[in-house]
């Protein structure tokens, strides 16, 4: 199946035959083209990779011949839902838009699991996903990177108590990427060290064997410590101590990605806090690769606010380096995880980066000099006599017990807050046992001894071959598990959304098909509490549902308060029914100046009767506001309030082309009489076969415009580009007529 840009992705299809379906390929792929200098469009470009076949190039590409270069960090986007059936939709938005690095993430309320659902569900910190669940994506995403034409990487946790068999599944199942940090159930999920280790050993093994790139968790200091600009060296300490471990299994340097995150964010001075510590950790950890993820601890529910620190964020990975560029939402701010914020953080990393190519060529960091290279140094000496003291004390356990880690002090300093695990404590306590001598796993990537010998010598590198092939050899040997549950799952779910799939109904939709969320945003001139409630009570009474306000930002405490509300609409819309005009065809600016040009084209225009309104007018003419001057329209403007004698006399004097009359005021249906007589006069004075009349305002509508006489009419939204295509096709029409 191929995908078709102007048709939905066939949810039916992808879960068809599900059981059947193998991942394509295994491990992890980076962007092609990194590193060449390459001609896109008009520019050339110095730090771009090999552009999408398909793609949805930014809002201001029109003005550059639509190109859309795309940078060279891998870009990832965060997909929360926990409905994989509308997810799989916000992949394919999400991909288009450069994202080549799909994160299925926790939602609110799973991410404390201790057992195992259906064998594959993330355990503790992660989202309960099902096989069923990796599969469908991964299919669908083998869909969607042949449409863009670029490998998509698919990630997601391996992390809790069910550490190791997620890391089966999901090299079993084809995923890319995965979290991977033993430090991260320790402090944050209290897995108990001994268990946490060990199956970290079981699970980097076997992420090691279906090479799969390693995310490590060490950002969940700064995330954590009430002062995260002060727990930079312990994250370093973290950094190397998770990226040892992995080499030590058996993972490729290559492989192993440091998840940093700057640990501040404005109003503090974070470009003087952040920019040493990326500094140092790229120093530190060159042999290693950089995940660069932007700082949620200080974000609230503003977009503004979260897209300031997000681009904030990107000039530290451009003046560094981030070989993946995580992005940010507010979605943790607002507990929305809705698609428009996926796709919008995509395109800020897009949209910066890009801005930015070359900047390094231009600009230097003050790296051997100054305040940089002395706070580069001391965060490195802290951080190895952070290293020392733990082996002092006898080991990162001892450490651990001791409350060292996520401690707000800035080392040595300690202020005696940080997270204390015991050694014989936590989940999982206990559980961990030492293997027989004669142990015997005939399974492909074990860690740790295997007696495979004693039972055939030549199977020692290949202990799957007593078995003729465990899983990841045959996946004919998995166990594919459908549903387990009659009432939660995808069937069920899809019934539900049945009528608004392959129908003309449509729904509004922020997060899940047929969820009816929309998004309104208001200023109320009331101080904030007074103004949420009465938020509130407006959206009830516009007839909206389930009505929450997500974002409240004071303008001043007693003069107004920006509110933003969500609320479901509890209808849908037939499209069948509506009267759509056709879509304007547009030429291109080019096309434009070329006609121009072979046939130069001379109007005049005004604001007429008595109406003294110009600025509409004028953005439709001047060069400024993008006016059909720029195309070498030849234009005179004869100001407001002329009389429409005065603009027909002054047509004819001119030999014009056309006149355009701009027309505000609508009393008296006074506009579409001005219009009438501008038709009527121009026959009057034998002209109206040979000149194109359009009018323009607020009010006006094509179709009353059409029936006062004049040729074409503009309302609200209209840009130079319409008018010029309308008067360069009129013309010719006219021609051909004639």
């Amino acid at each position: 199946m191929d995908l078709k840009p102007n048709e939905k992705l066939d949810i039916e299809y992808i879960l068809k035959d599900l059981d059947k379906y193998r991942p394509r390929r295994r491990g992890w792929t980076w962007r092609k083209g990194a590193g060449e200098k390459r001609k896109i469009g008009k520019f050339e470009y110095y730090e771009t990779t090999e552009n999408l076949n398909r793609s949805q190039p930014l809002p201001a590409a029109k003005y550059f011949d639509n190109i859309d270069p795309q940078p060279q960090p891998v870009i990832t986007t965060e997909i929360a839902s926990g409905r994989f059936e509308d997810d799989i939709r916000r992949m394919r938005m999400a991909a288009w838009h450069g994202a080549d690095h799909i994160m299925v993430i926790r939602t609110a309320g799973q991410s404390h699991f201790d057992g195992l659902i259906e064998g594959t569900p993330q355990g503790v910190g992660g989202i309960p996903i099902t096989r069923k669940q990796v599969r469908a994506q991964r299919k669908a995403l083998d869909l969607i990177e042949d449409e863009v034409g670029r490998p998509i990487n698919y990630h997601s946790y391996v992390s809790g108590v069910a550490g190791p068999e997620i890391a089966v599944m999901f090299a079993e199942e084809g995923v890319n990427g995965a979290h991977q940090d033993p430090q991260y159930n320790v402090l944050y999920r209290n897995i108990n060290m001994i268990r946490s280790f060990v199956d970290a050993a079981s699970a980097k093994k076997v992420m090691a064997w279906a090479d799969m790139a390693q995310i490590d968790g060490a950002h969940n200091a700064n995330a954590t410590a009430r002062e995260a600009w002060k727990v930079m060296p312990e994250l370093m300490v973290q950094h190397a101590i998770n990226s040892m471990f992995s080499v030590k299994v058996g993972m490729k340097k290559d492989n192993i990605c440091l998840s940093t995150v700057p640990p501040t964010a404005p109003p503090a001075p974070c470009m003087r806090l952040d920019l040493p510590y990326a500094v140092a950790l790229r120093e530190l950890f060159r042999e290693y690769k950089m995940r660069a993820q932007m700082n949620t601890k200080y974000m609230e529910s503003s977009t503004r606010e979260a897209t300031v620190t997000h681009v904030l964020n990107l000039l530290i990975s451009e003046l560094t380096s981030a070989d993946i560029q995580s992005t940010i939402t507010p979605d943790e701010g607002r507990n929305v995880p809705w698609h428009i914020y996926n796709i919008e953080a995509v395109d800020t990393a897009k949209q910066a980066l890009i801005g930015m190519d070359g900047l390094k060529e231009m600009v230097e960091i003050k790296r051997d000099k100054g305040e940089l290279k002395e706070k580069v140094r001391e965060l490195k000496e802290r951080a190895v006599l952070f290293m020392e003291e733990i082996l002092e004390v006898g080991g990162y356990f001892e450490a651990v017990e001791r409350g060292f880690f996520v401690d707000s002090g800035y080392y040595p300093e300690r202020n005696g807050d940080g997270i204390v695990r015991k050694i014989d404590g936590g989940i999982g306590a206990g559980t961990v046992v030492e293997r027989d001598e004669d142990y015997l796993a005939p399974v492909t990537a074990v860690f740790g001894y295997n007696n495979v010998a004693q039972y055939d010598e030549s199977a020692v590198d290949n202990p799957s071959k007593l078995i003729g092939g465990s899983t990841f050899e045959d996946p004919d040997k998995i166990v594919y598990i459908d549903e387990l549950d009659e009432n939660d799952n995808v069937y069920v779910r899809l019934e539900e959304t049945k009528e608004l799939r392959g129908t003309s109904l449509v729904k509004p939709e922020m997060e899940w098909a047929g969820d009816g969320i929309v998004l309104l945003t208001m200023f109320l001139p009331a101080e904030e509490r007074l103004a949420e409630f009465a938020a509130i009570e407006i959206g009830k009474k516009l007839g909206l549902e389930d009505v929450e306000v997500i974002h409240k930002e004071i303008m001043q405490e007693a003069e107004g308060t920006r509110i933003e509300l969500k609320g479901r609409v509890p209808f849908t819309i037939d499209t069948s029914e509506l009267e759509i005009p056709p879509k304007p065809d547009i030429m291109s600016d080019d096309e434009i100046r070329e006609e121009i040009e072979k046939n130069p084209m001379k109007i005049v225009a005004a604001t007429v009767g008595e109406d003294e309104h110009s600025v509409g007018l004028r953005e439709i003419i001047d060069i400024k506001h993008g006016g059909i001057e720029k195309y070498g329209i030849e234009c005179h403007y004869l100001g407001t309030s002329v009389p429409v004698e005065k603009l027909v006399d002054a047509a004819i004097e001119l030999n014009a082309d056309a006149i355009l009359a701009s027309t505000i005021i609508s009393h008296d249906d006074i506009h579409y009489k001005n219009m009438k007589k501008l038709h009527e006069l121009c026959i009057e004075k034998g002209i109206r076969d040979r000149i194109i009349l359009v009018a323009g305002g607020t009010q006006v509508s094509n179709e009353l415009a059409v029936e006062s006489g004049v040729d074409a009419g503009f309302g609200r939204g209209t840009k130079g580009a319409h008018v010029a295509t309308f008067l360069i096709k009129k013309r010719k029409e006219m021609k051909d007529e004639s």
